[in-house]
């Protein structure tokens, strides 16, 4: 049964993300395995000719660089951490131009920070370049931009970029390459979750794990990736990137890896941006019958909400929670927080008595078209 769920879940699949790990990418020195990256290029190719679209999404250049500079342990100091991207940067771009060269396509570089992806004009200027890449018969290799990177502006993790870059190009399918076979039920790994249609019985039984010597996430952050990838009713996989024909195979239905299935329809783009790609700047709390509104998908109203918290502009994305404290909703907000402050529990009728001048002319805190509801 899951071998013809894989089958006919492959078969739709025009367009994927393929997600590197630094454990993958480095041998034991900490250096690029340069094979390795020529083998996933063969693989790329291969997929390209047969009319699918592919972005790499690749970790590495940090720990590249630490093998260049000569370092035995991933530095911890910000200054450091740059330095060393900035020096393996050049490699790993390198590796994949020279290994796709073979096959008489170029790799192109494209560095990200989290501001990037949260700016609705630059969010689709990379979905633009992206795309022309593509035409050009190019293959984008995206990584996070460490050398500029700081905990504001960062994913964190090149699982969270890769899920982000998913849900941008709408891609069908994000592959997560690690060094494990997929996830499994048991620590001692005897048992591999196969094909997935319920993330919350996966996400029970991963304990947080340690992060690897050369590495920042775990299984955790490739679940986290997936369940994000999921929302917006695309695939996600988690296979081993060091076996042999990874991608064919599991492009072909074989049960490779672990293969998680959406339960929803797919999202459209802008909801994507709203609901998946922006941090919220602040949370509006509101009683049951807003939550119960704003589930059917409706305007968040005034008269509906009891609580705001944070600082955050008109435009700007909060997050809409339940009288239980549970997340229901993110959207673009009309009125900045201290407006929503005032008007809060009232009727539209009655803001332009309360806020004069400044009222902005909306009826709804948050209308229906901005609002994305989270599953």
């Amino acid at each position: 049964m899951s071998r013809s769920k894989r089958e006919n879940a492959m078969r739709q699949v025009r367009s994927l993300v393929v997600k590197l790990g630094t454990q993958v990418l480095a041998d034991e020195q900490g250096r690029l395995d340069c094979s390795l990256i020529e083998r996933i290029a063969d693989e790329v190719h291969a997929l390209t000719k047969s009319g699918r679209h592919v972005a790499i999404v690749s970790s590495g250049a940090i720990g590249a660089g630490m093998g260049d500079l000569g370092l035995a342990k991933r530095p911890t100091a910000l200054p450091q951490l740059q330095a060393c991207a900035a020096v393996g940067q050049a490699h790993l771009a390198r590796a994949f131009d020279e290994a796709l060269k073979r096959h008489g396509r170029a790799a192109a570089q494209v560095l990200l920070t989290r501001s990037d992806v949260e700016d609705r004009t630059r969010y689709l200027n990379i979905r633009n370049c992206i795309g022309a890449l593509e035409r050009y018969g190019a293959v984008p290799v995206i990584n996070e931009n460490d050398t500029v990177s700081v905990d504001e502006i960062r994913f964190g993790d090149n699982d969270i970029l890769a899920a982000m870059v998913t849900n941008l190009l709408r891609a069908d399918l994000l592959v997560l390459l690690t060094t494990a076979e997929g996830v499994y039920r048991d620590a001692a790994g005897r048992e591999r979750f196969d094909v997935v249609e319920n993330m919350e019985e996966v996400q029970e039984a991963v304990l947080p794990e340690a992060r690897t010597p050369l590495g920042v996430g775990g299984m955790v952050s490739k679940l986290q990736a997936a369940a994000t990838v999921l929302a917006a009713g695309e695939m996600a996989a988690i296979a081993n990137g060091r076996r042999e024909n990874v991608l064919r195979d599991l492009l072909a239905g074989e049960p490779v890896g672990t293969l998680f299935l959406p339960k929803t329809g797919k999202m459209a783009a802008r909801q994507r941006w709203i609901g998946l790609a922006r941090r919220p700047r602040g949370k509006i709390r509101v009683d049951a019958g807003a939550a119960k509104a704003v589930r059917a998908r409706k305007s968040l109203l005034a008269s509906g909400i009891t609580t705001v918290e944070g600082r955050f502009a008109r435009g700007d994305v909060v997050a809409v929670v339940g009288p239980d404290g549970e997340e229901i909703a993110q959207g673009l907000a009309n009125y900045d927080a201290s407006d929503v402050e005032k008007i809060k529990g009232l009727r539209s009728s009655q803001f332009s008595k309360v806020l004069g001048e400044s009222a902005g002319g909306y009826d709804e805190v948050i209308h229906a078209d901005n609002l994305v509801v989270m599953e």
